[in-house]
Formats: structure tokens, C-alpha cells, sequence
């Protein structure tokens, strides 16, 4: 989704997210940009997100997809959304 490529590249892809076990859920997503709003909701700091990969990869969970959100700006809430209901229906 859009969302995720706010992120970088997708660390699963389309056709894992079905399949997901893990989440991995960054907040304060408007914290890193100036006057975040709807139209520029939020970012991830390059040093941030080639650690948390780094990490994720170290213990197994390099395939997790990655959604950055924001309670200000509404960020991520649709692809929250989306892994709740998945994780809800199995």
C-alpha cells in the first residue's frame, strides 16, 4: 500500500501479507516532518529505517511488513486496520 512505501521498499510484498505473523507498527510517524498534515503525513528518519531492518532480519521477522502511522495525521490507520481483521478472522 501507499502507506508502506512511505516506509521504503516493502519488506514482504502483496502476496505475504495474508501470511504475516508479525507486524511492525512505527508511530509518531509526523514527528519527523514539519507541518505534517493529510498531504504530507509523516516520515521515517534513512538511519531509523536501515536499523530496523538490520534488526528485523537478525531475528527472523525480515519478511514483517512495516506500516508507519501517525494519530495526527491519520497515517497507517487503513493498513492497521487491514492486519487487525486479518489476524481476527483466522
Amino acid at each position: 500500500g501507499r502507506i508502506m512505501r512511505k516506509v521504503g521498499t516493502i519488506l514482504g510484498g502483496e502476496g505475504t501479507m495474508n501470511h504475516a505473523k508479525y507486524v511492525v507498527v512505527l508511530t509518531k510517524g509526523d514527528k519527523n516532518v514539519k507541518n505534517a498534515s493529510s498531504k504530507n503525513p509523516g516520515t521515517v528518519a534513512r538511519a531509523v529505517e536501515e536499523q530496523l531492518r538490520q534488526t528485523m532480519e537478525q531475528n527472523g521477522v525480515g519478511y514483517a511488513p512495516v506500516v508507519l502511522t501517525s494519530s495526527e495525521t491519520r497515517l497507517g490507520r487503513d493498513e492497521v486496520w487491514k492486519y487487525l481483521k486479518l489476524a481476527a478472522a483466522r
